[in-house]
């Protein structure tokens, strides 16, 4: 039971499992200043055993099969990790989160890791609607599904508490037959 997605040579995505708590510990430690300007959940991570109980969730999400959270490996490292927070099988939709590690940044690995999940999303599990939500501020995280052709939907004003404040959310939006006409002129 598992999940892996060979996007390159060097690039792959690979559910996470219990063996991964240090990798993801000693990623998420390396990085707690420049993932917590964005990400709620780091304050959640600071331990071995936080991540543990992040790990845990993780396989329980993909054993209720409400979508699944992947590893993007890179040269045999990991960088990150991207999922589907969870999905509406009913109405056929899904969100999709990321993020790498800063020395990953600049490198097209989440560019290249949404289009393979997106992609999936549409062609294996037959969804209509995949949605990427980040804070309007975050220029870096808002051009990949820009890069991607999702179309801006709108704000979510104060939609997301970020440690002591609030931030507004974009939501950028792609279905099932737009990504049809995108994905067959690459």
């Amino acid at each position: 039971m598992g999940f892996r997605y060979v996007i390159g040579q060097e690039l792959e995505l690979q559910l996470l499992g219990e063996d991964n708590v240090e990798e993801l510990f000693d990623l998420t430690c390396q990085n707690l200043q420049y993932l917590g300007c964005w990400l709620p959940w780091v304050d959640s991570m600071k331990s071995v055993a936080g991540t543990h109980r992040y790990l845990l969730a993780c396989q329980q999400q993909f054993a209720d099969d409400n979508g699944f959270q992947a590893g993007i490996w890179s040269k045999g490292e990991l960088a990150g990790i991207i999922g589907y927070h969870a999905v509406d099988w009913i109405n056929r939709s899904t969100t999709l989160g990321y993020w790498v590690g800063e020395s990953f940044q600049g490198q097209g690995l989440v560019t290249r890791s949404c289009y393979a999940l997106v992609n999936y999303a549409f062609r294996e599990w037959r969804l209509n609607r995949v949605e990427i939500r980040c804070a309007t501020e975050n220029r870096r995280s808002c051009a990949v599904p820009e890069r991607l052709g999702f179309t801006e939907e709108g704000i979510i004003r104060q939609a997301e508490w970020l440690h002591d404040h609030f931030v507004d959310l974009v939501i950028y939006g792609m279905v099932a037959r737009e990504w049809d006409k995108i994905s067959s002129r690459r």
